[in-house]
């Protein structure tokens, strides 16, 4: 797919990972609708910068958990663009609104993870097969290993909620495959931003110390390319899924994580890099 002239809709593109994408995108000539939920000042950076790209693009406010939201915002994208040709869903709460551990999560909490996910992801899906053009592309951002580990408690309700994600993704790749369209996830390992230019992903939020440790993990070699991922690398990946070259990729799971979910964690470090 040339990319130049296509038309993207992002959610949660005023930051992290969403921003990542957005600005590899315009570079590639794409204009983009910008979505948030709270944050008009980081969208407004953001849609900066896709100019500064050479691009253009506009911001709108919708709250994901919501389906008339949801509707709303793919009115808006309607009424600006005509059409779409990318969808990337990537919005998610912060962490207060879901981090809880399985015997103490509520029901709100839960909820909170499941609405802005995989509810979100199939009114979103459902809306914009309406106004994808042939040929176009829907990118899921997830958590791969929700699916499969227990071990991060308080990520329970986001954890189900990622899986049930990456479930969707299969069944839509599926039901659209006849008009070529793509339907993929992507999967990053720990996501940092750059200081004071892109917001990273969750581990930016929790406190300098287990920020400080997990980067000391991950560049130790539990990540064989000793590096925290950064919204860009996502980004990048994006792109890749975007391409005409790509248009027999479907209904899988791309893991952009310098190779940290090929690690074994049941043998020490040192034994695997042996």
């Amino acid at each position: 797919m040339p990319l130049k002239g296509k038309y993207a809709l992002i959610t949660g593109g005023s930051r992290g990972i969403g921003r990542g994408i957005a600005l590899k995108l315009a570079h590639q000539g794409v204009k983009i609708a910008v979505h948030y939920y709270k944050n008009e000042e980081a969208a407004q950076d953001t849609l900066t910068k896709v100019r500064e790209q050479g691009s253009d693009g506009f911001t709108m406010q919708a709250d994901v958990t919501r389906p008339d939201d949801i509707g709303r915002m793919f009115d808006r994208v309607q009424n600006e663009f005509g059409s779409l040709d990318i969808f990337v869903s990537s919005a998610r709460p912060d962490l207060p609104g879901f981090y809880q551990k399985p015997l103490d999560i509520t029901l709100d909490h839960w909820q909170t993870a499941m609405d802005s996910q995989a509810r979100a992801f199939l009114v979103g899906a459902q809306a914009c097969s309406r106004l994808l053009r042939d040929s176009g592309r829907i990118i899921a951002i997830t958590y791969s290993p929700s699916g499969r580990t227990g071990s991060w408690q308080p990520w329970v309700g986001m954890g189900a909620a990622k899986a049930a994600l990456d479930a969707l993704v299969r069944y839509f790749a599926v039901a659209l495959a006849r008009r070529g369209i793509t339907v993929n996830a992507i999967s990053p390992g720990g996501i940092f931003g750059a200081p004071n230019l892109i917001e990273g992903g969750v581990l930016a939020t929790l406190p300098p110390q287990v920020q400080r440790a997990v980067q000391d993990w991950h560049e130790s070699g539990w990540t064989p390319m000793r590096r925290l991922g950064t919204p860009e690398d996502v980004g990048n990946a994006a792109i890749l899924l975007c391409m005409e070259e790509a248009s027999f990729i479907t209904g899988q799971v791309l893991h952009v994580d310098g190779g940290a979910s090929i690690m074994d964690t049941v043998f020490p470090l040192d034994i695997q890099q042996g």
